[in-house]
Parts: C-alpha cells; structure tokens; sequence
C-alpha cells in the first residue's frame, strides 16, 4: 500500500532521484551523451521513461543534473578534510590523498569530465552552478598555502589553481589509462599495492614541489 505520510513520500521521491542520477551516471559515461539511452537508464533502475521525465524533464536535463551531481560530491569530499586544522603541508597531502581516493573510486566522473572536454564543455558551460562548485577547492588551498607562506614553510611562486591542476592530472591520468597501461605495461592501477604507492607518490610530489628550499 502506498504511504500517504507526506514526509515519507518526500524521503522515496529524494530516494528515486538519487537512484535515478546514479544509473545515469554510469550510462552516460559508458556511452556518452549521443550514446546513452533513456530507455536504458529506465530498465537499470526499475522505473519508466515517464519517471525520469517526471523528475527531471528530459534526456538532456538528466545529463546535465548528473554533470552538476558528479562535481559536487568531489566538492563535497574536499570541504570534509579539516585542513585550517593541519600542518599547511600536511593539509595539501591530504587534499591530494583523497582527491587521489575519489578518482580512483568514481571512474565514471572521469570519464565523463574526458567526455565534456572532447566535446569542449559545451554541456558544462550551460551549467552555471559548476562556477560556484568550483570555488572550494581553490579558496581551501588558497588559505593553506597563505599559511605555509606565512611560516615560510612554502614557496611563494605557485598559486591555488598550479596546485589543484597538478592534483588533478595525475589523479585524472592514473584513471584515463588504466586501460592502455594495463595492455602496454602490463600494470593494473587498481592492485592494492600500485594504488597504494602511487597515493604516496602523488603525496610526496606535491609537498616536494611546494616546501621552501
């Protein structure tokens, strides 16, 4: 019997969307935009076409919810580190760890972050709340690095934005080419103990970079 306690109703339509944008995820980034099919995402979740409509309004407002879904969980992962509270080097490594961690555990993001840069963001353009996401990241790492420079602990010629692109190539090039190292190299990037390693390597190239001389 369906339940008729509005805040339970509430909590299934979170429910479904959350499921919805989910399935959808892993669609689009199997099969790209022009790939991907409602039809599809509705069999993966158990609901119809006429559900996916009803929350979301279309195939393309699906995509671009889970564009905005996918960028705000990495923010979200970055405001939990309580870097004000670390050592300024010390709080870089660990942003770098678990930026590292999500990557790593959300290969669908990076697919579809390869996806809107192959199409040169014209999805993500259209996104405008992206702006606002992308805030965090660099104003944490913004008052980190104001507090080594202020001990003398790091060098003063790099900024947020240096820091956070180096974060992102490496931890971004560990998931893209998992693939074709796997093939050329005979290297999986998701043994425990590649993963392990290249975690610590990310860690000690970025403090390394940074610390003053």
């Amino acid at each position: 019997m369906a339940t008729s306690d509005p805040v339970e109703r509430v909590r299934d339509a979170e429910r479904t969307r959350r499921d919805l944008l989910e399935v959808a995820t892993e669609v689009f980034a199997e099969r790209g935009y022009a790939g991907a099919r409602v039809d599809e995402i509705a069999e993966r979740t158990r609901t119809t076409k006429r559900m996916i409509y009803y929350y979301f309004g279309g195939k393309e407002q699906l995509y671009l919810a889970v564009l905005e879904s996918a960028y705000r969980r990495i923010r979200e992962v970055e405001q939990r580190i309580e870097a004000d509270d670390l050592e300024p080097l010390d709080a870089v490594r660990r942003i770098a760890e678990l930026t590292f961690d999500h990557h790593h555990d959300n290969p669908a993001f990076i697919r579809l972050v390869s996806s809107e840069n192959i199409q040169r963001g014209e999805n993500l353009r259209r996104v405008e709340s992206l702006r606002d996401l992308g805030a965090p990241a660099t104003e944490m790492l913004d008052r980190t690095l104001a507090r080594g420079r202020e001990s003398g602990q790091i060098r003063e010629d790099v900024d947020a934005l240096d820091v956070h692109m180096l974060i992102s190539a490496y931890c971004v090039f560990q998931v893209a080419n998992r693939s074709t190292f796997d093939f050329l190299f005979d290297r999986d990037m998701t043994a425990p103990d590649v993963r392990t390693r290249h975690r610590r390597i990310l860690g000690d190239v970025v403090v390394g970079w940074l610390a003053t001389r």
